[in-house]
């Protein structure tokens, strides 16, 4: 698994501001667009840049914590 699969990423419409929203609340918030396939693509390569720079710097990358939807028992 490739460590940006480690983490939950997803684009949504945002009413309030009349554009596509990227997250990834785990690393970054706030790329945003009119394509919501561009703003997919801008966010995974936004995340894989952040990765390399936790990576050159020796710094631990956050852990992931956010999930799209909770086991069931």
């Amino acid at each position: 698994m490739k460590t940006i699969d480690r983490y939950h990423k997803w684009v949504e419409w945002s009413e309030e501001d009349q554009v596509y929203i990227g997250k990834c609340p785990d690393l970054i918030t706030g790329i945003h667009g009119d394509d919501p396939v561009q703003v997919y693509r801008e966010l995974c390569e936004v995340i894989e840049d952040l990765i390399q720079h936790f990576d050159q710097t020796g710094k631990p990358l956050p852990a992931s914590r956010t999930r799209p939807m909770m086991e069931v028992a």
